[in-house]
Formats: C-alpha cells, sequence, structure tokens
C-alpha cells in the first residue's frame, strides 16, 4: 500500500500479460531490470485462458473423438463411442489452470512484480495501477504495452444470449446440435470443424470465395474436403445481414448472388476478426502516442513508439494477430531497452491453423517469391508417398517448398496434413539460417518418420526425388 501519492520507481512496465506482455517481462528482468507486469484478467492473457490453448484442447479431444469412431481402419471395434462434453471442458480447464500456474510461476522466478488490475497512464512517465483495494502510482523509465485484441463484434450481431464470441463458443456446457459460424478464418473454421467432429450440425457463412482465405487454394481445399465430409455446410460469397433469437435457437439471414436466404441452429458463433486494445481508460490518447485510423500503435523496427522509451507489440500493433509474433516482439523490445541492437525480422513467422488438416506456411509463397522479383522453383511432395503418414492412416497432404532458381536458396514453404504445424518448423529454421534445398537434402532424417518430406520435398525441387516420379 503505497502512503499518500507518492510514486514508486520501476525501471520496465508492462502493460499486459499474454504471450506477448510476459514474456517481455521475463526477457526484461532476465537483462536486469526491475519489471512490473499490469493486467485486469488472468495471467496469460487471452491465448492461454480464452483462446489458443483451450481451443487447442477441446480441438485434440474432437480428434480423440472422431478416431475413436473410425478405429474399424485398424481392425479395431469400438461400439456407441459418446463423449461426455462436461468433462471434455474439465480437461480443457484443467490444461489452462496448468499453463497459466506456470506463467505464475516463471514471473515469480523471475522476480517480476506482478499488479492483478487496470492501469490507466497519467503522463509519459508514470501510471496509476488500480483494482477494489489499492491504487498505487508509478513512475517509469521504459514501458512495453502488450494489451492484445478481443473479438470484432458487428452491430447485426450483437454477443449475447445464443450469439456468440469465441470465448463463449470454448465454454459451452454440452455440444449443441447445431450452429452457424459467421466468417470462415482461422477462429472460425477450428471451431467449426471441432464442433462438427463432436456430432454438430455447422453451417459457415463466408463472404470470400473459400475459407481460410490467407492460404493457398491448394492447401484449403483439402480442408474444405474434410470440413464437408462430417457434414459442414460451407456458404461462401455470402453476406450476413441480421439475425434473431429466442431462448431456444437463432436464425440467421443472408444473401448470395442477389437471393435471400435463411438458416438455424441452436448458436450462432461470429469470427470476424480481432480489435486492437488501444480504446478505453488506459489513456494513450493523453500521451500522446500516435496510433492509425484502425487503432492500431505504429512502432519502429524494435517496437518503439512515438514516444521513445514505449513500446507496443503483439495485436496492438500491425501485422498478423499471432501468439508467437507477439512473444517474439516482447523479446525484441525488452532487448532494445537494455541496448542490445535487436530488430524484428517477420521473414520467419510461420502461420499455422489448427484444421484437420492442418495447415502451415513460413516465408514466401511461390507467387510472392515471384512477385519480389525472385525466379523461383517449387514443387510439392505428397504425404502418400511417405510410410509414415500412411501407416497413421493420414495419407492426405503435402510439402511444397519454394526455392531461387540457381542458387536453391529456401524462401518459403507450405505444408498441409498430419503435424504441418511441428514440420514447419524446420523450414522455419531453413529459411533463416540461408539454407539451401542441398542443405535439406543432404540432412539425414530419421525413418520411418513425417520429418522425411520436408527432405524428398526439397530433393523433388532438386530434380531428383527418389519415392515419387519426377514429372
Amino acid at each position: 500500500m503505497v502512503v499518500g501519492d507518492a510514486s514508486l520507481d520501476i525501471d520496465t512496465l508492462v502493460i499486459g500479460a499474454g504471450p506477448g506482455g510476459y514474456v517481455a517481462a521475463i526477457r526484461a528482468a532476465q537483462l536486469g531490470q526491475k519489471v512490473l507486469i499490469v493486467d485486469k484478467s488472468e495471467l496469460g492473457g487471452v491465448c492461454l485462458n480464452r483462446g489458443c490453448i483451450p481451443s487447442k484442447a477441446l480441438i485434440a479431444a474432437a480428434h480423440q473423438f472422431e478416431s475413436a469412431k473410425h478405429a474399424d481402419a485398424f481392425g479395431i471395434s469400438v461400439e456407441n463411442v459418446t463423449v461426455d462434453f462436461a468433462k471434455t471442458q474439465e480437461f480443457k480447464n484443467g490444461v489452462v489452470k496448468k499453463m497459466t500456474g506456470g506463467v505464475a510461476g516463471l514471473l515469480k522466478g523471475n522476480k517480476v512484480e506482478v499488479f492483478n488490475g487496470e492501469c490507466m497512464f497519467i503522463n509519459e512517465n508514470e501510471a496509476r495501477v488500480f483494482n477494489d483495494h489499492e491504487s498505487p502510482r508509478y513512475r517509469f523509465k521504459n514501458c512495453i504495452i502488450a494489451t492484445g485484441s478481443r473479438p470484432i463484434e458487428l452491430k447485426p450481431f450483437p454477443f449475447g444470449g445464443r450469439i456468440l464470441s469465441s470465448t463463449e463458443a470454448l465454454n459451452l456446457p454440452e455440444v449443441p446440435k447445431s450452429m452457424i459460424v459467421i466468417g470462415g478464418g482461422y477462429i472460425g473454421a477450428e471451431l467449426g470443424q471441432m464442433y462438427s467432429k463432436f456430432g454438430s450440425k455447422v453451417t459457415i457463412i463466408e463472404g470470400l470465395d473459400s475459407v481460410l482465405a490467407g492460404f493457398d487454394k491448394d492447401m484449403t481445399s483439402l480442408v474444405t474436403k474434410n470440413m464437408k465430409k462430417t457434414g459442414i455446410e460451407i456458404i461462401t460469397g455470402a453476406k450476413a445481414e441480421s439475425a434473431e433469437q429466442n431462448d431456444k435457437e437463432v436464425t440467421v439471414k443472408y444473401s448470395v448472388n442477389g437471393e435471400t436466404k435463411e438458416v438455424t441452429a441452436d448458436y450462432l458463433l461470429v469470427t470476424v476478426g480481432r480489435r486492437p486494445n488501444t480504446d478505453g481508460e488506459l489513456g494513450l490518447d493523453l500521451i500522446g502516442l500516435d496510433m492509425d485510423e484502425r487503432g492500431f500503435v505504429k512502432v519502429d523496427h524494435q517496437g518503439r513508439t512515438s514516444i521513445p522509451h514505449i513500446f507496443a507489440i503483439g495485436d496492438i500493433v500491425s501485422g498478423l494477430a499471432l501468439a508467437h509474433k507477439a512473444s517474439y516482439e516482447g523479446k525484441v523490445a525488452a532487448e532494445a531497452i537494455s541496448g542490445m541492437p535487436s530488430v524484428v525480422d517477420y521473414k520467419c513467422i510461420p502461420a499455422v491453423v489448427f484444421t484437420d488438416p492442418e495447415c502451415s506456411s513460413v516465408g514466401y509463397t511461390e507467387a510472392q517469391a515471384k512477385e519480389k522479383g525472385h525466379k523461383v522453383k517449387a514443387g510439392k511432395f505428397p504425404y502418400a508417398g511417405n510410410g509414415r503418414s500412411v501407416s497413421l492412416n493420414h495419407p492426405e497432404g503435402f510439402v511444397k517448398i519454394v526455392a531461387e532458381e540457381g542458387t536453391g536458396l529456401i524462401l518459403g514453404a507450405q505444408i498441409v496434413g498430419l503435424e504441418a504445424s511441428n514440420l514447419i518448423a524446420e523450414l522455419g529454421l531453413a529459411i533463416e539460417m540461408g539454407a539451401t534445398l542441398e542443405d535439406v537434402a543432404l540432412t539425414i532424417h530419421a525413418h520411418p518418420t513425417l520429418g522425411e518430406i520436408v527432405m524428398e520435398a526439397a530433393e523433388l525441387v532438386m530434380g531428383h526425388p527418389i519415392h515419387i516420379i519426377a514429372r
């Protein structure tokens, strides 16, 4: 408790304890800074509590449920497979508790002071933090703002009742019989497919011509195929217009090619993107921080804002809203504060979607590489040519490598298939270290593993594949 209105002195104030903020706080503390981290909600932010981690726990459970229903492919008979969704939610909550507890332990172990409450700037060098019990004021030398983002709420579809954001969709007490999803981006695709596997009749309404529009269509076509296998109806080129709900269901009106239609379900999930948390009582306008018209904070290559000793990272700055991007930016900002020459380089930040099959990408796509003026060569090696994927009964997918013609320098890679989220790391490392096709091809990969597909893809682009016929 602070006596009077005196300020406490710290080196670095971190606002937001998500994967950007808590990583920044730990790195800053490791570098000798006296750090205070403030968050009005839970440690771990949206990612650990209402996003990445709980969604992947439920997706993993959905995979297990579907696998049990189709175990006959392995000669295993399983009858009357059921799901107790209350226990599934207990599993998910247990995972979240374990991970957030781990963050608390890491902050304590690195001697980071934690304050659970709101934060408001008084001026460029002072902020007041407050909750129901106390309201100390801190004077800081540097600050890292990592307040994250929240789901975009559309006026025709206000959250509440049977109209859900991703937060409510992760906490339903039972599997709904039916669900409408507005938005076929990564959140809508992941959660829609997850509930479909649990038995919901899912309808996805997407304004563009395909789901997962940020990925190549030869990748998303495999996802779409699997979605349709579980009964998902995908309506593209559609504009959602209005919704009416009662205590039992919700009806959505939408239009396609000028024709108005409607669909009814137990719930409506709206996933049309996220907006930065730069408004509200934080007081960014009070200190005159430069922001763009969408509310993103303008920063330089170290995360430094228009006020030199204040940094911004994660979802409140431009770029993809990815937890690992926020963590990376947090490390750079903490190191910049300590005088290190660290700068951001987004070339090797992977994008991953945990659909079935998984999709991942790093570096340039073939089209992007050509747009950048590179002469490229590229090739796709299919999962079907890999012994491990076939023995796991998951032969769908491919690894595609994009390389510079002549030098063989790897410029990018895209993977769709089992464990694509893990396999992309090797190719991210290859791009980061300036590796060539030959470097990857000459790296002996254990057999039988999915990792061999990466090696085979490199050999394919070089022109001498072993396990498929070169064309």
